[in-house]
């Protein structure tokens, strides 16, 4: 195992992009880079120690490169910003790649290059990089901060920038997938759309099968668990597995509201609402236009034939 540290702001923001990803061991929330043998949430903000706020990631590199994590790392700060990252100010959130080796700096200071040469950004890229020094993790409070508290993480991560920040400096590149959808199929999926209710393809579908990403193909809910909610829109009571999804808090309207993203292709598939039959009482709204349907007796040939003991229980 090797440890990676970054420097980016608020360490809230900077765990998820790394911990999902395959060959990820452990990512902690810390402070690191000052002179004092510790470091508390108060002192570091107040700069009286001259800490910075960090995360600290252990990964497998037979897994994934450390030149992949510095990939992530500039999608996820600002490289320009002297005094601080989006609404955090002052030198506890500084831009900084802290290196452990010399394999680590070199890199570093070549992923640095080439996002300079690429002209990505119109003010000059100021992120410095430094020798990794103590590391202190932070009070248990900020460890996986987006895990224990979703909706005050996601207020956060819209209101301080970072979310339109990284859409309009790291755009998706959608060219394959917008021709290769129906204008209804990318405008849900990829722009969080919603379609027309039952005006759309399986609002009211009585056939046994499964719903797969209409994207990514990923199995995503069963026939077993869909129900006429008088909604419109295809509802189910759960998915397959809860695994085979996200939830997201959607803080785009007034009415705040969980968000159903697909977990691999991360396709906006619906929304999740707490008016569903008893005794989980969930209902999952889902766009017909996110999904793409097999029958039961379908499913072997094109590659699901797993799941048809979903369908060899009685209901």
């Amino acid at each position: 195992m090797e440890k990676a540290i970054f420097a980016g702001g608020c360490f809230w923001c900077m765990v998820r992009p790394f911990t999902e990803l395959e060959g990820i061991v452990k990512v902690v929330s810390g402070y690191t880079g000052g002179a004092e043998k510790d470091a508390s949430y108060s002192a570091v903000k107040s700069g009286e120690t001259g800490h910075v706020e960090a995360v600290e990631i252990t990964f497998n590199p037979t897994k994934i490169p450390y030149s992949k994590l510095l990939e992530i790392f500039w999608t996820v700060t600002d490289p320009t910003d002297e005094d601080g990252q989006f609404t955090d100010r002052g030198p506890a959130y500084q831009s900084i790649i802290f290196t452990n080796s010399n394999e680590q700096r070199i890199a570093a200071e070549a992923s640095r290059s080439a996002l300079i040469q690429s002209g990505r950004f119109e003010k000059p890229v100021i992120t410095k990089i430094k020798e990794a020094a103590d590391f202190y993790p932070a009070e248990e409070f900020h460890q996986d901060f987006d895990l224990k508290n979703p909706f005050r993480y996601s207020l956060y991560y819209q209101g301080s920038g970072r979310k339109e920040f990284k859409r309009r400096y790291w755009p998706k590149d959608r060219t394959v997938l917008k021709n290769k959808l129906e204008p209804m199929q990318y405008f849900v999926t990829q722009e969080n759309g919603t379609e027309p209710p039952f005006e759309n393809a399986y609002w009211d579908n009585q056939e046994e099968g499964i719903y797969v990403d209409i994207v990514s193909g990923e199995p995503l809910f069963s026939s077993r668990d869909q129900y006429d909610a008088g909604c419109g829109w295809p509802s189910f009571t759960k998915p397959i597995t809860p695994s085979m999804v996200r939830e997201e808090w959607d803080v785009s309207t007034k009415h705040t509201r969980k968000e159903i993203r697909s977990r691999d292709a991360d396709s906006h598939l619906g929304h999740v609402f707490e008016d569903g039959p008893k005794p989980e009482g969930l209902r999952y709204c889902i766009n017909s236009a996110a999904l793409r349907f097999i029958p039961k007796d379908m499913l072997e040939e094109e590659g699901y034939g797993d799941f048809l003991l979903l369908f060899s229980v009685r209901k």
